[in-house]
């Protein structure tokens, strides 16, 4: 069954507070793969999570919620912008070893070990930079609605983009073994 989730949106911002848990069983999981990814710590992407999902709640019945662009996307940018505050908390207190949470059968120890991977893969890039490119090259976003959720233009999500890479490659020709 198709929900139209800018209906269920104005139903929220129209004071159907129960409907709000439609948008949450529709988004979840996405939401949640995008936070993982982009925070590479699945504790830090839950409590990122339930606070883009608190920031939409109060954002829809705030009436900031204008319907130009699709739900999903929208919160895309929420999202986002909630897994960035959390690297930059994390680049600014350092912590010890991330924990993981324990094992709740729901995410498999393969999907653990590549998210480890993945986070190790993008763990010195720039917060901007992880996004643009978890967005574009992990989830498949085009451009333009990659550039809708970091808040820029396409340009600058292109350049993001290029940087991001450049890091990556620099980085590999450094690890590379010498012949």
């Amino acid at each position: 069954m198709t929900v139209d989730l800018r209906l269920v949106a104005a139903r929220v911002a129209g004071g159907d507070d129960a409907a709000f848990r439609q948008i949450v069983d529709h988004t979840r999981a996405p939401m949640y793969r995008l936070a993982a990814r982009l925070v590479g710590d699945l504790g830090e992407a839950e409590d990122a999570l339930q606070e883009a999902f608190v920031d939409a709640y109060r954002a829809l019945r705030e009436g900031r919620y204008d319907g130009r662009s699709k739900v999903e996307t929208w919160l895309y940018r929420i999202v986002t912008n909630a897994c960035l505050d959390a690297l930059r908390r994390r680049r600014d207190a350092p912590r010890d070893a991330p924990g993981e949470p324990r094992f709740d059968g729901l995410v498999s120890a393969e999907a653990r070990v590549a998210l480890r991977e993945l986070d190790a893969l993008l763990a010195g890039l720039p917060p901007l930079e992880r996004a643009a490119l978890v967005l574009v090259a992990v989830e498949g976003l085009p451009a333009k609605e990659a550039a809708v959720a970091l808040g820029c233009s396409e340009g600058a999500v292109e350049q993001r983009l290029v940087r991001a890479r450049a890091a990556l490659r620099a980085r590999q020709t450094e690890e590379a073994p010498r012949a």
